[in-house]
């Protein structure tokens, strides 16, 4: 892949998302080995001291099978973010996190909510909408592959559970779809040939003299522009004897 392409793997690609998910693991490894419970650690809305939520409720899980069903998206997806947006994956994950996490403090029920579900939702979210609005053909297949894979996620943002935090759901959707409008700068652009610029071949090219700006065939010319192809074109034929 050439160098200056938008899409270029490195080894932060993997490294960082596998960096996250492996701390997320470790938090909770040490809450079962030590019987720490650190869901008080959680966002605890409307509350001064739930405000400490925002930065750490990502990392608390309340069991094993709450932190399973959010690795594997976590990862997935921010693997993505750091492949296809690598300028701002920093800057949607960490501002993700807070703002996500402001919002669900706003809204949220008077419970401890926690999990890294509200910064999967603001991936999922950005990486969708960003998709569409970029109009890069990679990045809208990336949109449609959200689609195919997380789509179903949409019902989690409303109360269609109280042990999950849709709050926390609606929150990253919100978020994401924000960044998509604010994170204008540094987005890949699709390629533009020479071919697909307004005024290629305009006037050079006595072929597409002959159709109008709809691709109308046009059976005369006007005689100045007649006179000039005359002039241009030649046409010479020799007989064998003059080789």
């Amino acid at each position: 892949m050439n160098s200056s392409s938008p899409f270029k793997f490195s080894t932060g690609v993997i490294a960082y998302p596998l960096f996250f998910v492996l701390t997320i693991w470790i938090v909770f490894w040490a809450e079962v080995r030590f019987g720490y419970n650190f869901s008080k650690y959680g966002v605890y809305p409307q509350t001064l001291k739930g405000l400490r939520g925002v930065f750490l409720s990502p990392f608390v899980h309340g069991d094993i099978q709450h932190i399973y069903h959010n690795t594997i998206p976590l990862f997935v997806l921010s693997t993505a973010l750091f492949y296809f947006y690598r300028q701002i994956a920093w800057k949607v994950l960490f501002y993700g996190i807070l703002l996500s996490g402001f919002l669900t403090w706003c809204i949220g029920r008077s419970s401890y909510h926690i999990g890294a579900s509200g910064l999967i939702y603001v991936l999922v979210s950005f990486t969708f909408f960003k998709g569409i609005f970029a109009k890069h053909y990679r990045l809208i297949a990336l949109s449609l592959l959200v689609v195919f894979l997380y789509g179903s996620m949409i019902w989690y943002t409303m109360p269609v559970d109280n042990s999950i935090s849709w709050e926390g759901h609606l929150s990253g959707l919100i978020t994401g779809l924000l960044f998509a409008f604010i994170f204008k700068k540094e987005i890949a652009k699709p390629k533009k040939y020479a071919w697909e610029e307004a005024h290629y071949n305009e006037d050079d090219d006595p072929f597409l003299k002959h159709f109008d700006e709809n691709g109308n065939f046009i059976e005369t010319l006007p005689e100045d522009e007649v006179e000039e192809e005359s002039l241009k074109i030649r046409y010479i034929f020799k007989d064998k004897e003059d080789h």
